[in-house]
C-alpha cells in the first residue's frame, strides 16, 4: 500500500504541496484529478524521489520507499522519457534490465507487451518513428516490463484515440486485478468515473476529497434528477425553490441537479400538474460534479489539468 503522509514542496514562494495526504491500496484504481498546478505532478515525482519534499513521509507497505522499493515501482511520466532514436524492443529490454531482469526475461517481456499492445511488427522501429499514440503504447509498456507491484501513471490517456483508450483501459483494470495498486491522472473524469475505483482530488496542494467514488458520490448531499414532461417545454420546473438546478434541457426533458432536502413527492406533483410524466429518474452526481463542488469548497478554480 503507498501512503503519502502531509507531504510539503516549496519552490521559493511557490507551495506546490500543503500537507497532502492520500493512500492507494493494492488491486485498485485510483484517479488524482486537480487543476493546473495543483499539485499531481509534484507528488508523483516525490514517491519516486525525483523531488524531495520539505515535510512529510511517502511510505510502501509501511516502510520509507528506498531506492530497492522503488525498483519494484513502474513509472509513466507525462513528458516522456524514452530515448527517440532507440529501437522500441531495445528500450523495454534496457528499463527491464535496469529493474534487474535476466536479460533472457527482459527480452520475453518486452515481445509480450509489444505484442499486447499491438506494436510486434514495431520492435526494431526508432520510438521517433512511431505516431504519438504508440509511443505512448510503449511508454506503459517501458513501464510495465519488469512487473511493477506499483503503477504511477501522469497523464497516461493524453493525446491517445479511443481504440487506444480501451487498450489502456483493459491494460490498467489488468493490472489491478492481479494485486497492483495504480494511480493516474487525468483531466477526463468521465473515464476516470468509468475506470477507477478510488480517487483524490487535489487544489493549491492540499487533498481537498479521496476516498471510494461511489462513497463520495453516496456522501454528497446531491442528485440528479432526470425528468421529461411532455408538453412541458420550459414550464418546469417552474419554481426555483433554491435546491434544484437546472443543468441541461432539451425540449421535454430536463435534467436537475437536486439537493438533497429537495422534496422528491412534491417535484413529482409538480411535473405532473404540468403535463404527462414520461421519466422520472432519480441517482447520484457525476464525479466532474464532485470534482467542481471540491475545488469550489477548497477556493479553487480551473479545470482539471491536462
Amino acid at each position: 500500500m503507498l501512503e503519502i503522509s502531509g507531504l510539503t514542496k516549496r519552490y521559493g514562494p511557490v507551495t506546490a504541496l500543503d500537507g497532502a495526504t492520500l493512500t492507494a491500496r493494492p488491486g485498485r484504481l485510483l484517479g488524482f484529478l486537480g487543476p493546473n498546478g495543483a499539485g499531481k505532478t509534484t507528488t508523483m515525482r516525490c514517491v519516486f524521489g525525483l523531488a524531495t519534499p520539505d515535510a512529510g513521509e511517502v511510505h510502501w507497505d509501511g516502510a520509507p520507499i528506498d531506492a530497492a522499493a522503488r525498483l519494484r515501482f513502474g513509472y509513466m511520466p507525462e513528458q516522456r522519457g524514452l530515448y527517440p532514436r532507440m529501437r522500441v524492443a531495445d528500450q523495454l529490454v534496457y528499463f527491464g534490465r535496469h529493474h534487474g531482469l535476466r536479460a533472457a526475461d527482459a527480452k520475453s517481456r518486452a515481445a509480450t507487451l509489444l505484442e499486447r499492445f499491438g506494436l510486434g511488427d514495431r520492435a526494431r522501429a526508432k520510438l521517433e518513428d512511431l505516431s504519438h499514440g504508440n509511443q505512448q503504447r510503449v511508454q506503459l509498456a517501458a513501464a510495465l516490463v519488469h512487473d511493477p507491484v506499483l503503477l504511477v501513471l501522469d497523464e497516461p490517456f493524453s493525446g491517445l484515440d479511443p481504440l487506444g483508450v480501451a487498450t489502456m483501459s483493459e491494460v490498467l483494470r489488468e493490472r489491478a486485478a492481479a494485486g497492483v495498486a495504480v494511480v493516474f491522472s487525468s483531466h477526463q473524469l468521465d473515464l476516470v468515473e468509468e475506470v477507477c475505483e478510488d480517487v483524490a482530488i487535489i487544489s493549491g496542494g492540499r487533498i481537498v476529497a479521496s476516498g471510494g467514488i461511489d462513497e463520495l458520490k453516496a456522501a454528497s448531499g446531491r442528485r440528479h434528477l432526470d425528468v421529461e414532461v411532455g408538453g412541458a417545454g420550459s414550464r418546469w420546473p417552474g419554481n426555483d425553490d433554491g435546491l434544484t438546478t437546472v443543468l441541461e434541457r432539451d425540449g421535454d426533458s430536463v435534467r436537475l441537479l437536486v439537493d438533497e432536502r429537495a422534496d422528491l413527492a412534491s417535484l413529482l406533483a409538480s411535473a405532473q400538474a404540468a403535463g404527462e410524466v414520461r421519466r422520472f429518474s432519480y441517482g447520484p452526481p457525476r464525479l466532474s460534479e464532485l470534482f467542481m463542488d471540491a475545488i469550489g469548497q477548497a477556493g479553487g478554480a480551473g479545470t482539471p489539468e491536462r
